[in-house]
């Protein structure tokens, strides 16, 4: 009993990165404002994680360590002008460029978390667009 007891607990513990390569950008100015997401009812709301990168050669990467076992989504908006907001148009369009983990797009809305979610269950690396 002792065993499985212990078996489990360090499943439980399992920590992972999640290594986030950007590109797309037009330049590179401003950040990447970099969001992990660790259920459907905090995304696009409230990041588990995030991070501001600076964009070099139009790219950039992220890495988030110690990641628990999981779902998880990621977005990200390149802030041109640097004024550390995610610019809008009317409606709430994004006036920057955004990226969404599986490059995921929203219809008439923002995109879901469904299209977004992703697996973490050992090291692993993503690729996100944004545009």
């Amino acid at each position: 009993m002792l065993f499985t007891t212990t078996v489990l607990c360090a499943v439980g513990q399992d920590k992972h990165t999640i290594t986030v390569n950007f590109s797309g950008m037009e330049s590179d100015k401003g950040k990447l404002y970099v969001a992990l997401y660790d259920s459907k009812e905090t995304f696009l709301k409230k990041d588990f994680k995030g991070d501001i990168v600076s964009v070099k050669d139009k790219k950039a990467t992220v890495v988030f360590k110690d990641i628990p076992s999981g779902v998880y989504a990621i977005s990200a908006f390149h802030d041109e002008n640097n004024n550390k907001k995610m610019d809008t148009r009317i409606f709430g369009i994004p006036k920057e460029p955004v990226g969404i983990s599986n490059d995921a797009k929203g219809f008439m809305g923002p995109p879901k978390y469904k299209d977004a979610k992703f697996l973490v269950d050992k090291n692993i690396e993503l690729a996100i667009n944004v545009n």
